[in-house]
Order: structure tokens, then sequence, then C-alpha cells
């Protein structure tokens, strides 16, 4: 790792070159961009013996840093997890191409025709911790919406990153496209994410996807508009009226197939009705999958331990689950409100009335009935990718994907037509 003497000028300089990029690719056809995604999706798959190595560098560096299992695996990479890579890189490239795409057209009494059409933003800057392939990720999803990035990975992913970087930079030659459409800040110098913040001359929107304190930080310092990715404090209500076996299949994925996700199930609000019931099978299956609960009430049982205020509203990202019965789903939705993180939430219920009311009272980025939350994601949404689960209400909520790197414009036409 190469170390810069003024990382301000080394990051106006990406700036500029960012910028000059993006007036280039906002105008590339989508056969060059569908061409340069297709190559640097065989790039990353010929490369592969390569990024694995060099995500062995990364992640010794994050066992000296003392780093939890749960975010040691959102660093590893192996050979499945980079097809789903290569995989995701391709679907990117198959989709259709959203700039240009006509949203609405309509004429006028005075003889124009108008047109709304989506536009790229610009610059993107993408500030990440710790998963690599997020860098492919965010690349093929800027450059699939015309818009130029500047990719700032974690300091603990920085050899996969710098690998996998370098497959898209060869994606970005093979189909005669700017170079600097895509780049990699080749430092982990902290300061170079202070100044990305403020290059308000050059990149036009800044995406955090990361724990609260990246959001947090991204969110006091930036000059720069943020697309907030808040943290998953993810809910399951399981209603009275819930399918046993259903529940128990959800709960168990939601919480134990990757815990280190922001789609993980970090809280279990259980109807009382059945507490004794239904809830104490989840909790002793929740246990014998090796998960720590923390319990009130009647889910307090044996091997569980109480709960505290601080275990409400927690994003553990780890082997661990809070669980409390609740009076009812108004109740539910009530604890959701003042706890939730407006991510992805979740009802169990057979009840088709109580799942259209928690649809309705609810306005979590994603809510969903009778299915795992690690579906919250752009891939399992058909989008490819995700550049992140967007938290915030303007513009992009829930999975950010090609076409929520947009904006759009008015294309007004006439034939010498003047106002009166």
């Amino acid at each position: 790792m190469k170390d810069f003497d003024s990382i301000p000028t080394l990051m106006a300089d990406l700036g500029k070159r960012a910028k000059s990029a993006s007036a280039d690719l906002a105008c590339a056809s989508a056969e060059r961009k569908h061409a340069a995604l297709i190559a640097a999706a065989d790039a990353v798959w010929a490369h592969r013996a390569d990024i694995i190595a060099a995500n062995k560098k990364d992640l010794e560096f994050g066992r000296e840093k003392g780093l939890s299992p749960a975010m040691m695996d959102r660093l590893m990479l192996d050979e499945s997890r980079i097809q789903g890579m290569v995989g995701g890189l391709r679907t990117v490239a198959d989709q259709a191409d959203p700039v240009g795409e006509v949203l609405a057209e309509w004429d006028m009494p005075s003889g124009l025709n108008i047109q709304r059409v989506r536009t790229p933003l610009g610059v993107i800057g993408v500030i990440y911790e710790s998963r690599p392939n997020v860098t492919a990720d965010a690349g093929a999803l800027c450059l699939k919406s015309g818009n130029a990035v500047i990719l700032r990975g974690g300091s603990e992913s920085f050899h996969s990153s710098s690998a996998i970087h370098a497959c898209l930079v060869e994606g970005l030659k093979a189909a005669n496209l700017p170079e600097d459409a895509i780049q990699l800040v080749p430092t982990r110098d902290r300061a170079a994410v202070q100044e990305l913040l403020t290059l308000t001359d050059y990149v036009d929107v800044i995406v955090p996807r990361g724990g609260k304190g990246l959001v947090g930080l991204v969110q006091r310092e930036a000059r720069v508009p943020v697309f907030a990715h808040l943290e998953g404090i993810v809910h399951i209500y399981i209603d009275k009226s819930a399918d046993p076996q259903k529940t128990l299949d959800v709960v168990l994925n939601a919480k134990t197939r990757r815990t280190g996700i922001c789609g993980a199930a970090e809280c279990l609000l259980i109807h009382q009705d059945i507490a004794e019931t239904l809830g104490r099978d989840v909790i002793a299956a929740l246990q014998a999958a090796g998960v720590e609960v923390h319990a009130e009430g009647a889910l307090a049982v044996e091997g569980t331990i109480a709960a505290t205020a601080d275990d409400w509203g927690k994003e553990f990202l780890d082997s661990i689950i809070a669980a409390k019965p609740v009076a009812d789903i108004d109740a539910a939705i009530t604890h959701i409100r003042q706890y939730g993180s407006n991510h992805t939430d979740c009802i169990m219920t057979e009840d088709a009335d109580a799942a259209a009311r928690f649809f309705e009272r609810l306005d979590s980025a994603i809510l969903m009935h009778n299915a795992s939350t690690q579906f919250a994601d752009g891939g399992e949404f058909g989008m490819g990718a995700e550049i992140g689960i967007a938290t915030g209400k303007m513009h992009a909520r829930g999975p950010v994907g090609a076409a929520q790197l947009t904006s759009f414009k008015y294309l007004v036409r006439g034939n010498g037509t003047t106002r009166s």
C-alpha cells in the first residue's frame, strides 16, 4: 500500500477524474456498458485465485484487529462467493439500461410535447465496511446507471477490494470506456473519507454502507447529499395465528443463515397467547442452533439471558437475538415504531387482515409476510446487486439498484412554439 503525501490533493484528483469520466459515461451506449460488465465478470472469475490470495491478507489483518466472527464472515471470500459476485455482475449487465428510459410523456394544449426521462446522478462516492463484494456490486450498479464512482472500502478489506477493482477496470478497458469511471481510493488513511465527504465540486451523492458509527459520521460530516443506509434492526412479529412450521423455518433462517448481514433478524415479538407454546418452541429451536436468546416474560426459559433495556433497538450482528411477548399486533407495531430502524420487518401470520394491518401501519423500507428477512437484498429483488438498503424517505428507499441511482430530466419539444 502506497503512502500519499497529501490526501486532499489525492482526493481532489480522484474527484476531477471521476467528473470528467462521468460526462463520457452518461452518454455511453447500453451495449458498451453491457460489454464492460461482462468483461469484468469474466475477469473476476479468471482472477479468482488472486482475489482469494488477497482476501487471505485481509483475513489476517481482521484477526489482528480482533474482528468478531460475524464481521470475519462478512470479510471472507471463497470460490462460491466469488461465483455469486460474477453472477451479480452478469445479472446487472443483462438488465435493461435505465438511462434514457421515458418515465412519463404528455402533450400540452400549448403544443408542447413533454417527456420525463431517467438521467445519471453524475459522480457517486461509496463508503463501505468489511464486505469486499460491495466493490463489485457498487461498481457495476454505478456503471449500469451511467454514473462514475469513487469507492472507499473498509481498511480490513483493502487487498480484496483492490483485486476486485482491478477486474472492473479490465472490463472498462475492454469496452473502451474511461478507466476513471470506477476508481478505488488507494489508501487506508481515514483522512480520505473526510475529504470525500466534502468534494462538493466533483461528487453528487455519497452512499455509506456499514454500521451506525459509519453512517452517523457520514451524515454529520458530509457536505455532499447522502443516501442513508442505516443499521438493520430487524423485527419478526409472530402473530397468534402463525403457522408453527413456517414460523420455525423462517425465524431460524432469518437469524442463523448469516448473522452478520443487515437483513438478519435481531428481535422477536411474540403474541402473548402463544408465548408459552409456539413461542417457547421457537426459543428452543434458536438455542439448539447456537443462538443466545435475551428474553423476558414467558419467553425467559432455562438457558436464556434476562433481557435488558439495551437489548431493544440493538443490531447484534451475531448469534444473539432479543425476544419478548407482546399483547397483540398493535403492541408489536408500537414496539417496532419505537425501536426499529425502518429497514426490514416481518410478520408471521395466517390472518390476512393482520398482515394487511402490519403492512399498513408500519413504514419500514421493506415489510415481509411469512418470508425470511434475509431476502432483504437487491439480488433477491431481481436487481442483480444493490449498493445498499436506503432507510430514508427521500429519492430512494429499500434496495438501491441501478434505477435508483438515477434522477430525471424533462425533454420539452415544440415547433416554433411561443407562450402567449
